[in-house]
């Protein structure tokens, strides 16, 4: 690796290379565990913290904008660790030229969807670089939440388990890069760009025993799944049958060769739970207006450690790896 690829911020493989051999290397944790957010002892309190930066193309699509995106993008990753978000903040870098309309209404956007999530944007940072030097808008947010459940994380899954997913996959990805390309008709396919703090604290609150929980974002339920899967040294299988996909998500991935297990979703969850827990967190999860197409998915067994497989719908098995390369770029 001597130059930085679009592939290294694709969520797949060559995103996981670069981490470790630059980040990691440098100023990592040796004892990190890999989750969406690091979580932090403060005095009594545990705190989940999080960062991420969106880059997304183009900056409005059919169910969502890059504020949206921004939000609900770091809103989540907080859930992921079990944490009541509290605060955020948002930077901007914003190109020469950029229309002041434009701005503000990312900013409204990303108002209601912090309203809608429980949360305060409280700081921030402004730059703005010559015509050129960037793409109208990017935004970075870091978020701070309160954990509620210690020891929920991406190396907690155990044999046994069910896999559960809130909603049908390859929303936000399909939304984003049929619309980028003029291909959309309509608004047939919409991204799934939202905020799920009530689905996940209801959960927490009702006593769910969770031992895990991933948004599948960039690289899809594939990467989340993988991810999990190596960081709990587990097996995983998943049902193809049994996972959503609405159907013009299901047909715009076939016309164009597209793994769905691969592509990005932005208002999903995967929920790793005790299996006697599964039917309660199914009911839970349903009640929420994102939840009510989950399902259990697939099952966690102990071997071989670190393999995600899918039971095909003719019967085959077929392993699920994670992405290679950038499939969709300027996804978030």
């Amino acid at each position: 690796m001597s130059r930085i690829l679009l592939s290294h911020g694709a969520g797949g493989r060559e995103m996981a290379a670069l981490i470790d051999e630059v980040f990691l290397a440098r100023y990592g944790d040796p004892n990190r565990v890999g989750d969406d957010s690091a979580t932090v002892l403060l005095g009594s309190h545990r705190l989940a913290f999080t960062t991420d930066s969106y880059v997304v193309d183009p900056l409005f699509f059919p169910g969502g904008d890059i504020g949206r995106l921004a939000v609900a993008g770091t809103v989540n990753d907080l859930l992921t660790a079990a944490a009541r978000p509290l605060v955020l903040s948002a930077s901007f870098i914003l190109e020469e030229g950029l229309e002041i309309a434009v701005l503000q209404t990312i900013a409204e956007s990303m108002r209601e969807t912090a309203a809608e999530a429980g949360v305060a944007i409280v700081t921030g940072d402004t730059k703005v670089v010559p015509k050129g030097s960037a793409d109208k808008v990017f935004i970075t947010t870091a978020g701070v939440g309160l954990v509620l459940r210690p020891g929920v994380s991406g190396a907690a899954a155990r044999p046994g388990d069910e896999i559960i997913l809130t909603g049908t996959v390859g929303d936000h990805g399909m939304a984003v890069l049929l619309t980028r390309e003029k291909l959309l008709d309509g608004e047939a396919i919409m991204s799934d760009a939202a905020p799920l703090t009530g689905l996940v604290l209801n959960l927490l609150e009702e006593g769910v025993k969770i031992h895990a929980m991933r948004d599948p974002t960039r690289g899809g339920i594939a990467s989340a799944l993988n991810e999990i899967a190596r960081q709990s040294q587990v097996a995983m299988e998943i049902i193809e049958a049994r996972v959503p996909v609405a159907p013009a998500v299901a047909a715009a991935c076939e016309a164009l060769g597209l793994d769905v297990f691969q592509v990005a979703n932005e208002g999903k969850m995967l929920i790793i739970v005790a299996p006697e827990d599964a039917a309660k967190a199914l009911f839970i999860i349903r009640r929420s207006p994102y939840g009510e197409a989950a399902r259990v998915i697939g099952q966690v067994s102990a071997a071989p450690a670190g393999r995600v497989t899918v039971k095909t719908v003719i019967g085959t098995t077929r392993l699920l790896d994670p992405p290679s390369g950038d499939l969709l770029p300027r996804i978030c």
